[in-house]
């Protein structure tokens, strides 16, 4: 009778193991699940917040703030910062231009291109031409200019200082040895600023759909040197177009 008892005894205190083993097990398997689950939440958070840092970035150097101020379309009134064109008063001036030790007379036309040489004369009264690189040359069969006047002497454009339309520029698209002319943005008539080119051999420019570039005046004299001295090195890299084998910059400029 004693040993019936010890049995079902042990026969229930197996059953209560099994019970609570089998409980563990349950408990176990859903902290795993719930692990498994935790672990994949987090990851898809690291994806998306990856994802949104992305698209943060994208966004900025498109769309946001980083995104430089479009240039003004040819329809687009001056900026405040350029001159009244009766700064040019209507008249002719004189002055020079040296571009390394090579002095340059040069003439203005303020009566033909009266906003362009406004802007011009402004410049040199200003100091803004002081030691400001000629940073192209284009010199083949058809051309012969060099470009000078970039705000960071490679090509840049003061974004303030932007104007137009077109003044004085010619017809046939054909720039004489001497000319002096604003250059500009392809297609855009509003966008003359402060850079300009002098031709020192007959150049044809065929117009664009904006028309064709601002003629502001004529090199008087010290042309014959220049191209002695510093075109006929040509370009640094002896391609038709590009910076000037023999660096040059504005070493001085005065008008009257």
């Amino acid at each position: 009778m004693a040993t019936s008892k010890n049995q079902e005894l042990q026969a229930r205190r197996a059953r209560d193991r099994l019970r609570l083993y089998n409980a563990r097990q349950s408990v176990n398997a859903h902290q795993r699940k719930r692990r498994r689950r935790d672990n994949l939440i987090a990851a898809i958070g690291f994806v998306v917040v990856v994802a949104i840092a992305a698209l943060t970035q994208i966004f900025y150097f498109t769309a946001g703030p980083g995104t430089p101020a479009p240039a003004p379309s040819a329809s687009a009134a001056p900026q405040s910062l350029v001159p009244d064109p009766s700064v040019a008063e209507n008249r002719q001036w004189t002055g020079e231009l040296v571009l390394g030790d090579i002095p340059l007379g040069v003439t203005l036309d303020g009566a033909a291109a009266p906003q362009a040489v406004a802007a011009f004369v402004t410049g040199i009264r200003d100091g803004y031409y002081q030691d400001k690189t000629c940073h192209r040359l284009a010199v083949s069969e058809t051309a012969g200019l060099v470009q000078c006047g970039s705000v960071d002497g490679t090509g840049g454009s003061d974004p303030e200082w932007v104007f137009g339309p077109i003044e004085n520029a010619p017809e046939n698209g054909v720039y004489p040895a001497g000319t002096i002319a604003m250059a500009r943005a392809a297609d855009d008539a509003g966008s003359n600023g402060r850079q300009f080119f002098i031709v020192f051999d007959d150049t044809t420019i065929p117009a664009d759909s904006a028309g064709g570039y601002t003629v502001l005046g004529t090199v008087t004299s010290g042309l014959d040197r220049f191209v002695a001295e510093v075109a006929s090195a040509g370009t640094a890299d002896g391609s038709p177009d590009g910076p000037p084998a023999v660096a040059t910059s504005i070493t001085a400029a005065s008008i009257q």
